[in-house]
């Protein structure tokens, strides 16, 4: 549309059970009838996700109604907020509302990203008829595996900075002042004593909210699934753009989306950023990365839209179907599908000094005899979080200065002769075994440049016990080395405060209080350990 203009009106319904919803609503300038956007979302209807997104009005101009609500008990709308569990019945009501607007075409598409996204899923499970087309971003698709806990371990940051989010609006929606200011807080700097003890008075300060449920609910537990859209999808086949980041903390649920809504007939398209969670621009932790890892999912989104809601043919099911952004070449490649080659082992040589020397401990292509190496972590002087996929360090950072740490064990490769291209899953088997009944294994792999500096590329995080070989999967990732280049890997058994400690008891993190954590001894054998790396051909 040529016009800059469009109205906004802000407009309510009721839930089946009674419950009015209010949302802004962007009407185009024109006649109709429009199809719609909708966005289902709990911080507060204006912000409209546009830490990552165009505005409303933008879409609007292009158009569409678009519906931005606020998702029961939230912003201005009526009923309880818990998060997750009214987003199916809720989101049915709200697709059979918005259908219905004046200059509505009963046609809808759903965008938006993290609970915004999950929201849309939970929609799609409901089946409602005039649901066309979503565009999940960076979208948890098991609320345990994807948001809360990764590897058995407590994503500690992220779920108690939410969970203070959270709490806040609701102290605001209250009018409790005092409140929300300790709430934010806690969000924003939560203090050492706050971060060390995570089942003690931070869990009565946000009393009223999901986490003190987070930390008790077994792995196993129903409370999980409920609360999952991954459980509720079953055969769903539905159009679906799916958006993911590389240091996104929930590309594990993007990808599982993605693989899901595969199975069925309807096209499916994935993305995938060099972001973190927000927000999407070519600032990536302190790197910047330059114009090609701009954001192009508005102009993706429309065009996806453009074509299911409208029937525009305007190609977008001839391009590749899947676009990652590859974080050597700093480029975008795009690939007919996901890529899952076979691994190609990678094997840990040390002198056991892989702790104190960071050139006594090799990645090498042919095994070779090694060593064993030992490393303590202490819970008073934890390994720290530099980059990676969580709070509050995203992104790529610089962590040579943590691999030269005596509590974290490197492995680096001789420099690359010829280029090396990395696209798919990494993970790494390290033969293991601990002085403590449980243990975590933190291991991160980075690209080593001609500086000598170390950058983190991908990551993962283990709770395990017992000796013997414990499998840790890192992130996916795509990145073509170059060479002079060298891969490292870096293992710890901490990464602080992204992960909750362990006392090493295994027990839930409700039952565990700042003084039960235990210095823990731990050993690895070189000889049995092995890193799996994702190798493609390089191409052009």
């Amino acid at each position: 549309m040529s016009s800059e203009q469009c109205q906004l009106r802000v407009l309510s319904m009721q839930t089946r059970d009674g419950v009015r919803l209010d949302a802004d609503v962007y009407y185009p300038v024109g006649a109709g009838p429009f199809p719609v956007l909708l966005m289902r979302q709990p911080y507060g209807r204006r912000i409209a996700s546009t830490v990552t997104y165009a505005h409303p009005s933008w879409y609007a101009r292009q158009g569409y109604i678009v519906v931005i609500q606020d998702v029961r008990g939230r912003g201005s709308s009526e009923g309880e907020f818990e998060p997750f569990v009214y987003e199916g019945d809720d989101g049915y009501d709200t697709l059979e509302w918005v259908s219905r607007l004046p200059g509505s075409s009963g046609r809808v598409g759903m965008y938006g990203f993290s609970y915004q996204g999950v929201a849309q899923l939970f929609a799609a499970a409901s089946r409602h008829p005039a649901l066309a087309a979503i565009c999940p971003g960076m979208a948890g698709f098991d609320l345990y595996r994807d948001w809360a806990y990764e590897g058995g371990a407590f994503r500690l940051y992220n779920s108690l900075s939410w969970a203070a989010q959270l709490g806040a609006e609701t102290a605001r929606r209250n009018g409790d002042h005092g409140l929300f200011a300790e709430r934010y807080r806690v969000g924003h700097t939560p203090s050492s004593a706050e971060l060390i003890d995570p089942a003690g008075s931070v869990r009565e300060l946000l009393a009223d909210t999901f986490y003190a449920d987070w930390l008790s609910a077994s792995a196993d537990s129903d409370y999980w699934r409920a609360r999952s859209p991954g459980a509720q999808l079953d055969d769903i086949d539905l159009p679906a753009l799916h958006v993911g980041g590389w240091f996104d903390s929930f590309l594990t649920g993007t990808l599982a989306g993605y693989r899901h809504f595969a199975k069925g007939q309807s096209p499916q398209r994935l993305l995938i950023g060099p972001w973190t969670h927000l927000p999407w621009t070519p600032a990536v932790g302190s790197v910047w990365l330059g114009e090609a890892a701009q954001s192009p999912v508005d102009a993706l989104q429309l065009r996806w839209f453009d074509y299911f809601l409208k029937d525009i043919d305007n190609g977008v099911l001839d391009e590749p179907m899947v676009a990652l952004y590859d974080l050597g070449a700093r480029a975008w490649r795009d690939l007919t599908e996901y890529p899952m080659p076979a691994p190609s082992r990678w094997h840990l040589v040390s002198n056991g000094r892989a702790n104190l020397d960071l050139t006594a401990g090799r990645l090498c292509e042919a095994a070779q005899a090694g060593g064993v190496d030992v490393i303590v972590n202490d819970p008073w002087r934890p390994v720290p979080v530099r980059g990676g996929h969580l709070a509050p360090a995203a992104g790529i950072e610089d962590r040579t200065d943590v691999d030269a740490r005596p509590d974290v064990l490197t492995y680096t490769s001789a420099p690359l002769e010829s280029t090396l291209q990395l696209a798919g899953p990494v993970a790494a088997v390290l033969a293991c075994e601990s002085d403590q009944d449980s243990f975590d294994l933190f291991a991160v792999l980075s690209i080593v440049g001609r500086d000598g500096r170390a950058r983190n590329l991908t990551q993962g995080y283990l709770r395990t016990e017992g000796a013997g070989q414990h499998r840790v999967e890192l992130r996916t990732t795509c990145a073509r080395l170059y060479p002079g280049q060298s891969l490292r890997l870096s293992v710890s058994g901490s990464c602080y405060p992204a992960f909750a400690l362990n006392d090493g008891s295994g027990r839930e993190p409700l039952a565990v209080r700042a003084a039960d954590y235990r210095i823990s001894t731990l050993r690895l054998d070189s000889n049995a350990s092995w890193l799996e790396l994702p190798l493609i051909e390089a191409g052009d």
